[in-house]
């Protein structure tokens, strides 16, 4: 990747990508995989179809058979010029016939397939009425990693979306606060994020005073005031990667008390970083972010997982979570996020995504960690 231009993924990335796929189907025990529209069908082919609709369009993907995408005939046009078209058959149906008939044809009539979690339920049930011998399992619960461990470029995009995050961070640090409502502050983000190359934002959290112990409050019609502690949490797409950052900002100087838990959660951010490493379990990132919190008295105020992965969505395995033992992989990237919220009163949140390196993690967020004052 040069410059701010990335390189696109070629149709031989995509083909790698379903290869890959369909060979970690059947090391699951799966006779393949259907992936409806949305962020899995965009990582293994790029294409996303102009509307998501009540007509059936499903990527099939079986061990030891060329992947086919079946798509509506009114849609093969759009579909023909996605980036990995040439990697996979197409096979069009037009209105009037059965596209699952069409889509039962190409699979095997007694297995258990792994299927988008975001397919609709009327084309499951379509899929089950025509193939009354098959089963099927969350994509997520039956090949929760196979979108978790990045290559080089795809590392580089969530790096270039991670810097253009600590941008906006630089600049809306400078905005006046005081006076302003939430929702001013959030709008800000978002033109900034914009600005620096986001086409998608996700969300852009203003959490000020007692709303900052409201880990999702998002933005409101509150007037931020001079006192207050105020929780930065925004991220997007950029070039097709997620960032997702947060940082905790004070409206004036901040008291004894608010300095000294904004240190524990700092320390607590540098402590799970810490324990990133090859071969650790993901929940030893939050097992070490969480001990500081729980040592220093605050134990019941940090209410969430300490991370959650990145990549072609914001929110995505592996989740760093007491429980999970899934060991962490060169080229996964995921958040560490700890936090402190004090009901009433107000809350801290610290974050960078990180990716796992051969030795360690990486941050892709380098913005300072300490306490910004903002006017």
């Amino acid at each position: 990747m040069t410059g701010d231009t990335p390189a696109p993924f070629t149709a031989d990335d995509y083909r790698a990508r379903m290869e890959r796929a369909a060979r970690s189907a059947a090391d699951a025990g799966l006779a393949g995989l259907l992936v409806a529209p949305g962020p899995d069908m965009v990582w293994l082919t790029g294409y996303t179809p102009t509307a998501v609709t009540e007509r059936l369009t499903v990527l099939v993907l079986a061990p030891g058979l060329d992947p086919v995408l079946v798509v509506p005939t009114l849609e093969a046009p759009d579909a023909e010029h996605a980036a990995g078209a040439t990697a996979l058959t197409l096979r069009d149906w037009t209105d009037g016939k059965d596209p699952y008939a069409v889509t039962a044809a190409l699979i095997d009539h007694s297995g258990r397939f792994g299927i988008s979690d975001n397919t609709w339920a009327m084309h499951l049930l379509g899929l089950q009425r025509t193939l009354p011998g098959t089963a099927y399992a969350s994509l997520t619960e039956a090949l929760p990693m196979l979108r978790a461990v990045k290559d080089a470029a795809e590392l580089d995009l969530l790096a270039a979306a991670g810097a253009a995050a600590d941008q906006a961070f630089e600049e809306i640090r400078k905005v006046p606060f005081a006076g302003r409502r939430e929702s001013d502050v959030g709008h800000d983000l978002a033109d900034l994020l914009r600005r620096f190359g986001h086409s998608q934002v996700d969300f852009t959290i203003v959490g000020s005073g007692p709303n900052g112990a409201n880990p999702h409050h998002e933005v409101g019609d509150r007037v931020i005031q001079d006192g207050d502690m105020v929780v930065l949490d925004f991220g997007g797409l950029k070039d097709g990667y997620g960032s997702d950052t947060t940082r905790t900002v004070h409206v004036g100087e901040p008291t004894e008390e608010e300095r000294r838990v904004h240190d524990i959660v700092r320390a607590a951010q540098e402590e799970g970083f810490r324990a990133v490493r090859p071969g650790a379990a993901c929940q030893e990132v939050d097992r070490a972010a969480r001990a500081v919190i729980t040592d220093a008295g605050y134990g019941e105020y940090f209410i969430h997982r300490t991370g959650h992965g990145i990549g072609v969505t914001t929110h995505e395995p592996p989740y760093m979570i007491e429980g999970e033992e899934q060991p962490l992989v060169p080229g996964m990237c995921f958040s560490v996020e700890p936090g402190i919220y004090l009901p009433g009163r107000f809350g801290v949140r610290i974050e960078d995504i990180v990716t796992v390196t051969e030795d360690g993690g990486r941050r892709l967020n380098n913005t300072t960690r300490d306490m910004v004052i903002v006017d």
